[in-house]
């Protein structure tokens, strides 16, 4: 899979992870630039469920109205440019946009209207997101645009686009195909999410090719069982307007309209005789079943092999075999061995002792970060990756000799990458400001660490900037696992800081009731 860059945090990270989406007292505000669809089941009437899905205000821009029911469209007639230019223009005077969302477009000239105001309203300084559902037929087989619409498509709205979203039928149109990685454009900004609902030889999965700054790799998860699938290209494209608009990068977007649109079928209905409307609820990212694992392939998942104990606890991660003697030594049981420099001479005798350490120890659990080759070669217990590292591993020799796997995350993304793998332990971070490291990364607080500890299935660990004054708070939060560096290799007393940790931590395990 190819990663291109890191996804921080929104700055504005709202909602909170921990909480359903709700709208804050001045959401951000999303237009649709669609199609009215007269059966309430995809267009406009779809994008509003969504957009109310995640708390942001949708506006609505009427393209073109249809005639139309769960089983056929009727009649589709595109409104005039002059109407379209008219709505938007009432929009722009009162309720610029952090995104624009477009569907149904009905003709060349409204194509052209909406990308007048994209221009205008990038030169006027707005960060505007433009997610573009290229609807080019309904899939009750009518057809929503002949050849110079998708012309005008490929040629001048794609060129301004943040993300477009095609079906398989659509994107061959477009000319865009699933497997081909993200490139920069001439605009450096289109990213690609060719989605599988109409892929009928998908094998029970439904699988999304995304390609973006972020990531190219398979979005993929088993599909949900219902034949009322009306509005999902909509609910898709609209849910990562909204996410856009609230400050996630594409990849977590991405990510997080999959999840919602996943609910949303769950959430399905019978309406007429045909396929009935899915439905977005504000819960989506409250249930693990919505996650999906991002791969380089679409494939059902392959577990790593449990940890002895998921009670991990205080989590020390070290540089050297001293302090994994010392720490072991001061009742710590869960130790990370993390020599970054590979040409340290010592490097393979340090893991070598320290595997042997931790056998010696009962209930230790030994994780060697980065050098999984060696970490195998000791018998070590485990291994901790990155997520720049996933590329250069041997995951099935990993998975054969039983080794435990632990990955960081830092957003959505990156937890459906790890996801993907199903790892023993999933560590989120940073938790607070760090200086152990470099990181890009917006901290994400204890709400959002509550919220991956409370949805993940997996245990969790928190990791960055914790120390003794930390540590409680960071357990009550209900993870498994906090983990230090500074705050005990740097302390006056490592001993005398590793007892207080301990302490901390299952005092605030016990706050949470975890334990």
């Amino acid at each position: 899979m190819k990663k291109e860059a890191v996804c921080a945090m929104p700055v504005r990270a709202r909602p909170t992870f921990g909480t359903e989406f709700k709208a804050a007292s001045a959401p951000p505000v999303v237009w649709s630039v669609a199609g009215s669809d007269s059966g309430g089941g995809a267009g406009l009437q779809a994008d509003l469920k969504a957009l109310q899905a995640f708390g942001v205000h949708g506006c609505t821009a009427v393209a073109a109205i249809t005639a139309q029911n769960s089983q056929a469209v009727a009649r589709v007639e595109p409104v005039s440019a002059a109407l379209l230019d008219a709505q938007l223009a009432a929009l722009a005077e009162d309720m610029p946009p952090a995104a624009i969302k477009t569907g149904l477009l009905g003709s060349v000239d409204n194509l052209r209207v909406v990308c007048q105001w994209v221009d205008r309203l990038r030169a006027q300084g707005h960060a505007l997101a433009l997610v573009v559902d290229p609807v080019l037929g309904a899939t009750t087989g009518a057809a929503f645009a002949d050849e110079a619409l998708v012309q005008a498509y490929r040629e001048e709205l794609l060129p301004r686009t943040t993300l477009v979203t095609p079906n398989r039928a659509e994107a061959a149109r477009l000319g865009l195909h699933p497997g081909r990685p993200w490139q920069a454009g001439p605009a450096g900004q289109l990213a690609v999410v060719i989605t599988g609902g109409d892929d009928a030889a998908a094998d029970g999965l439904a699988s999304d090719w995304l390609a973006c700054a972020q990531a190219s790799a398979w979005l993929s998860m088993p599909r949900v069982d219902t034949r009322h699938h009306h509005g999902t290209g909509c609910t898709f494209a609209s849910s990562a307007a909204a996410a856009l608009a609230s400050g996630y990068c594409v990849a977590d977007a991405v990510v997080l309209a999959k999840m919602a649109t996943t609910h949303a079928l769950r959430h399905a209905y019978t309406a007429g005789q045909g396929a009935g409307p899915v439905c977005a609820q504000r819960d989506f990212a409250q249930h693990a079943n919505n996650l999906p694992g991002l791969q380089p392939a679409p494939a059902l998942p392959q577990p790593f092999s449990p940890l002895a104990n998921t009670a991990l606890g205080v989590y020390a991660v070290v540089d050297r075999v001293e302090w994994v003697a010392r720490v072991l030594a001061a009742g710590i049981r869960t130790v990370q061995l993390r020599i970054k420099d590979p040409t340290e001479p010592t490097l393979a005798q340090q893991i070598q002792a320290a595997a042997a350490l931790a056998r010696q120890t009962p209930g230790a659990q030994l994780f060697i970060n980065d050098h999984w080759q060696l970490a195998l070669e000791a018998g070590a217990y485990g291994v901790h990756l990155g997520q720049e590292d996933l590329d250069h591993v041997d995951l099935d020799a990993l998975r054969r000799a039983g080794v435990r796997l632990g990955l960081s995350t830092h957003s959505y993304w990156e937890v459906a990458r790890a996801w993907a793998l199903r790892p023993s332990y999933i560590a989120c971070g940073p938790v607070f400001e760090t200086q152990s490291k470099d990181m890009p990364w917006i901290p994400q607080g204890l709400d959002n660490l509550r919220y991956w500890a409370a949805v993940l299935p997996l245990p969790v660990v928190g990791i960055g900037g914790i120390g003794v004054a930390q540590v409680m708070e960071v357990a009550a939060t209900g993870v498994a696992s906090a983990a230090v560096i500074s705050a005990i290799t740097q302390a006056t007393d490592p001993e005398a800081a590793c007892q207080a940790l301990l302490a901390g931590f299952a005092q605030g395990a016990r706050n949470s009731g975890e334990y």
